[in-house]
């Protein structure tokens, strides 16, 4: 597993420990904003994993597609991840 992998992966495990506490934190019945704030820095780590594995795919996957002379579909698919980003 290369570095950008490695770091996603800790991103997930993180947020997924994030979760965990969210859900106890609605169960006892915490206060709201402290569970928003909860919600939002869980929300950051998978933005970060979703970057980190995107760094990977581009550095890898679509460079070696681009030197093979074969990029334009792994381009697509990047701008189709783009495009779902961009509309949230």
């Amino acid at each position: 597993m290369n570095a950008e992998k490695q770091k996603a992966v800790q991103a997930l495990k993180t947020a997924t420990g994030q979760m965990e506490g969210i859900i106890r934190m609605i169960e006892e019945e915490r206060y709201c904003i402290d569970i928003s704030n909860q919600i939002l820095a869980a929300s950051a780590q998978l933005k970060r994993a979703n970057l980190l594995i995107l760094q990977q795919h581009m550095n890898h996957c679509v460079k070696t597609a681009i030197e093979n002379g074969n990029g334009d579909e792994k381009i697509s698919e990047i701008m189709g991840i783009l495009s779902k980003i961009m509309d949230r």
